[in-house]
């Protein structure tokens, strides 16, 4: 199928070492990603491409400005021993309804709560977004997010490197099937172990990442 899901929003490629994976991704397609800003509190920050469109990869990691941090970090990132894309975010018309909708089919996405990043300029940019997949903790299910009145990521100038396919594999697919429906996702998925395979049309050809 490969087919990029409607509701997309972004994907979220984590990593011990933000400058390290950075560096990678601009060396492998030959655009350099933007900073995004602190997740203050958090412990994290990350850098961003646009996948076209309303769609953006975040690449996201421990700040070193924020190295007192204690406790874990969105995604675990410190905890990984690679940069992996660990889940993906979908966007829908009504935070509320669909976290109402997904309860009364059967899979709970989370609490709905604040997020915020300061961006480098020093603007606070504000979101919602639900606590992601408690039931399932693979990655696979999306969770899901609302930007209200505040100015998405790709609406900043990201560099651009267009999202061609998004994939993932499961031991067991068909367990994963029903928790995207619930949620109104759809995921190409393929038995395997567990992971999220995405490729970028770059300057240098299409690059695939893990």
């Amino acid at each position: 199928m490969n087919a990029i899901p409607a509701r997309l929003d972004h994907l979220v490629l984590a990593t011990p070492d933000l400058a390290s994976t950075v560096a990678d991704f601009a060396r492998r397609t030959g655009v350099e990603p933007a900073p995004g800003g602190a997740h203050v509190g958090l412990g994290t920050r990350n850098h961003l491409v646009s996948l076209g469109g309303s769609r953006y990869l975040e690449i996201i990691g421990p700040d070193p400005a924020q190295a007192g941090h204690t406790g874990p970090r969105p995604f675990g990132a410190d905890a990984l021993p690679a940069a992996r894309t660990v889940t993906w975010a979908v966007s829908p018309p009504d935070l509320e309804a669909a976290v109402t909708a997904a309860r009364a089919r059967g899979y709970d996405p989370g609490s709905v709560r604040p997020m915020s990043r300061r961006r480098p300029d020093g603007t606070l940019l504000r979101w919602r977004l639900t606590d992601g997949d408690t039931q399932h903790p693979s990655g696979l299910v999306p969770f899901l997010i609302d930007w209200g009145s505040a100015v998405h990521p790709t609406a900043t100038g990201l560099p651009v490197t267009p999202l061609l396919r998004l994939s993932a594999t499961a031991p067991d697919p068909d367990e994963i099937r029903p928790l995207l429906a619930a949620v109104d996702a759809e995921l190409d998925l393929a038995e395997g172990p567990v992971g999220i395979t995405f490729t970028v049309d770059t300057p240098r050809g299409p690059v695939t990442f893990r």
